[in-house]
């Protein structure tokens, strides 16, 4: 038999498919400095290796001979492919037709591939631009009637979202305008990517909240800065091509879902590599400051730091690296903010943190320099110890294999939160390690008022009782009592936090944590 009127009217409708929105919405797109959903997906995914689901949906309009008068296509594209080998899902919002909003969205197409993730137990990757299969009051003439949100026949899938987090990684990319559902798709993801200066991200854009007094453009309200800082977002990339590196090297740290391990690297030459430049690397001045993330890339695999929301939260470094090629998730603090201190938003930062190396069986390094939670004003307006102690909850109700260096400071509640109670733990100080119940700095006065309103000379008593209390509060008086395992020189670190991975290694546990990630 002759299938070919069948053959050939299978390739119409994937050329119409190809098309978007039409070739001046594709053009108006490139003069926008971004690129089409489908450019997006081949170069995100190893070369050829796209295999399309629903292409042929759409809208069809036929003329009385049954041809085809008129296509819209849906203005999701999604599918299978490849990252570095691995397979994922893919699904990319397409602006060119009716800028990404629900009147060209068939719902199930734009949750299939969330349902598809799940099942698959595959990482999925979210291309996300315009309202992401959202809203626009245009709905309610096309459709003849308004949408209840939730209500009966109504669905935003967004509980597939919220069981991918607790199932398989999720990488979202804003790269344009991202609003509504949009922006729920995009924060609702394990990391999440803002392109500079042309993403933009918001629960509803500048014409919407230009009714309650404020005239912003999109940066303005919502662009890659404001959403760093807040946490909204964990990264600006420079572009869209930097946008997809940044969504590959993430997905290399994890594993394809909650039921495998995190594949390990390369095993590098220098395992055993001591760098003596970190015996003199913390400063002897209580007062002065240091890099923190120098010792990082000292400690890691060459080059495998990763890190993850910098401008969110930045009295805590947190990111993805390797150990003697083994993948690992290194939170470490950051002098230059707040000395180290848990602040409110800190500790969210170290909740969401924790949870995903929880969630995907990653140990835990944590080079500890905490003088305590933020104090004063701020830290009470921000409710810092109500988040302090879900942060605390969260490395306390962690099960991963968990290793502490105690770098410098470690006082208060906050910094008796470097591991978790309750279960062994690898733990090591350096000997510039300080520590105690809260800082002298004010205790003294609080502690020895009398003594001190007593004396003739008030400030050569409290520095009396300072050098007293300094001699008395050596590490080494602690490490006498077993209070502390070892204190060791900076530089044998990398070897000792190598050995501790790959202890680790066959410790790791695949399958469901006690509790899944939330968004």
């Amino acid at each position: 038999m002759d299938w070919q009127d069948e053959s050939d009217e299978l390739r119409r409708r994937q050329a119409l498919a190809q098309n978007l929105g039409g070739a001046d919405k594709i053009e108006r797109q490139h003069k926008g400095g971004r690129l089409t959903v489908r450019e997006r997906i081949d170069r995100i995914l190893d070369a050829g290796s796209f295999q399309e689901i629903g292409g042929l949906a759409g809208a069809f309009e036929y003329d009385e001979a049954g041809n085809i008068s008129s296509h819209s296509p849906t203005n999701c594209v999604m599918g299978r492919g490849r990252i570095d080998g691995r397979p994922v899902v893919v699904s990319g919002d397409d602006f060119t037709v009716r800028g990404g909003s629900a009147d060209a969205t068939i719902a199930v197409k734009a949750q299939y591939p969330e349902s598809m993730a799940r099942e698959l137990r595959l990482p999925i990757i979210r291309l996300i631009e315009g309202s992401g299969g959202g809203g626009s009051v245009k709905t309610i003439e096309t459709k003849g009637r308004a949408n209840l949100p939730g209500g009966m026949g109504t669905s935003s899938g967004f509980h597939l979202l919220a069981e991918n987090m607790a199932t398989v990684p999720v990488v979202a990319l804003g790269l344009g305008s991202v609003a509504g559902l949009g922006a729920a798709r995009l924060a609702a993801s394990h990391y999440s990517v803002l392109v500079k200066d042309i993403g933009a991200m918001f629960v509803a854009g500048p014409p919407v909240v230009k009714h309650i007094g404020e005239d912003l453009d999109k940066q303005e309200l919502g662009g890659h800065a404001i959403q760093t800082a807040a946490g909204g977002v964990d990264h600006a990339a420079e572009s869209e091509a930097d946008a997809f590196e940044c969504a590959r090297r993430f997905l290399s740290y994890l594993p394809s879902s909650i039921y495998d391990l995190p594949p390990r690297g390369a095993r590098p030459d220098n395992a055993i590599l001591q760098d003596e430049m970190l015996d003199s690397i913390i400063p002897k001045n209580k007062r002065k400051v240091y890099r923190m993330r120098k010792i990082v890339e000292a400690l890691v695999d060459q080059e495998s730091f990763f890190e993850m929301g910098r401008m969110f939260g930045r009295s805590i470094i947190t990111g993805l690296a390797r150990l003697d090629g083994w993948p690992v998730a290194l939170m470490a603090s950051d002098p230059h903010f707040y000395g180290g201190a848990w602040t409110a938003d800190a500790c969210q930062k170290i909740v969401r943190f924790v949870d995903l190396a929880e969630t995907f069986h990653l140990p835990v390094v944590y080079l500890a320099d905490c003088p305590g939670f933020l104090v004063g004003a701020e830290a009470e307006r921000t409710a810092t110890i109500r988040h302090g102690v879900r942060a605390m909850a969260a490395v306390n109700q962690s099960t991963v294999p968990w290793c502490s260096i105690i770098v410098r400071n470690s006082f208060g509640v906050a910094g008796g939160a470097h591991r978790p109670v309750g279960r062994y733990s690898v733990r090591y100080a350096w000997y510039t390690a300080r520590w105690g119940s809260l800082p002298l700095e004010g205790g003294i006065e609080a502690a020895y008022a009398a003594d001190l309103e007593a004396a003739d000379d008030p400030q050569a008593k409290l520095a009396e009782i300072e050098e007293r209390l300094n001699r008395l509060r050596s590490p080494y008086r602690t490490a006498e009592t077993f209070w502390i395992e070892d204190i060791i020189e900076p530089h044998r670190t990398r070897p000792l936090l190598c050995d501790f991975a790959n202890l680790a290694a066959p410790l790791r546990t695949p399958g469901p944590s006690s509790f899944g990630m939330r968004p």
